[in-house]
């Protein structure tokens, strides 16, 4: 967990930030950092109920000033990411950030000739169709200067062997963020993403015991695997108002393994 050091950070003190796979990983410490910055988040997630409780209670405890709440939202179905937006609405009349964070990875090795349509299709749902179902309606309650910050992966830019539908997935969102930045533009709503490699999460563990840790390591510049709050920095700074006028653009926080920036 970070420091709960209280941040100055441009423009974030007082932002109205909803943020979706808040409970754990690196939604969990986008909250924790938000919270230092002065933020109001709101966190949406899928079932890690008591994580999501605890994120909130200690982002209550950094920031007593701000509002923090939390709900339960499959947001890959429509009813329910109009619910959670009805609390949105509730809790905060509009929104000035949306953070996409919430998705699923297999470790699993899932070569297309075994991949089956039912995994495909969640994978689809859970990682893509939410970006899109969240992002719609959180554009729907900004105004000028509003600010969306999507995750993909390293897998987007470079594929990810016997993980297609994952890599799928997360390249549709780099296009997404594109296409979407210049529509928006106009409204001086900022869409960026960022693209972790290898992160500290509950998500990539199993992968990370079972792998070859040292090799990873080694095939990594900085030689070290990120954790969440590495990927929660860049994200604050583009909802942030040091960022304004950064749109479109991918950051890859993946400690320099691939470089395509």
């Amino acid at each position: 967990m970070m420091s709960a050091e209280r941040l100055a950070i441009p423009g974030l003190a007082g932002r109205r930030v909803l943020v979706t796979g808040g409970s754990r990983g690196i939604g969990r410490a986008t909250v924790d950092l938000l919270a230092r910055a002065g933020a109001s988040v709101g966190v949406a997630y899928r079932q890690a109920h008591d994580e999501a409780e605890a994120a909130v209670s200690e982002a209550r405890r950094i920031a007593p000033e701000s509002v923090f709440w939390c709900q339960a939202a499959e947001l890959s179905d429509e009813a329910e990411t109009a619910r959670l937006f009805e609390r949105v609405d509730g809790e905060f009349g509009d929104l000035d950030g949306f953070v996409g964070s919430a998705g699923i990875w297999n470790a699993r090795p899932r070569p297309l000739d075994i991949l089956e349509y039912a995994e495909w299709e969640e994978m689809i749902a859970v990682n893509l169709r939410s970006v899109y179902l969240g992002t719609r309606a959180a554009i729907e309650r900004m105004g000028a200067g509003g600010r969306v910050v999507l995750v993909s992966s390293t897998a987007a830019q470079r594929g990810e062997a016997e993980h297609s539908h994952y890599a799928a997935s997360k390249g549709a969102i780099v296009s997404f963020v594109k296409s979407i930045a210049v529509e928006l533009g106009p409204r001086d709503i900022t869409v960026n993403a960022v693209a972790p490699g290898w992160v500290e999460t509950d998500m990539s563990a199993i992968a990370l015991q079972s792998e070859d840790r040292g090799r990873i390591e080694r095939e990594i510049p900085l030689q070290r695997v990120a954790t969440a709050a590495d990927v929660a920095g860049p994200i604050a700074f583009l909802l942030s108002d040091l960022a304004r006028h950064v749109t479109a653009e991918v950051i890859n926080v993946n400690g320099g393994s691939v470089r395509c920036g």
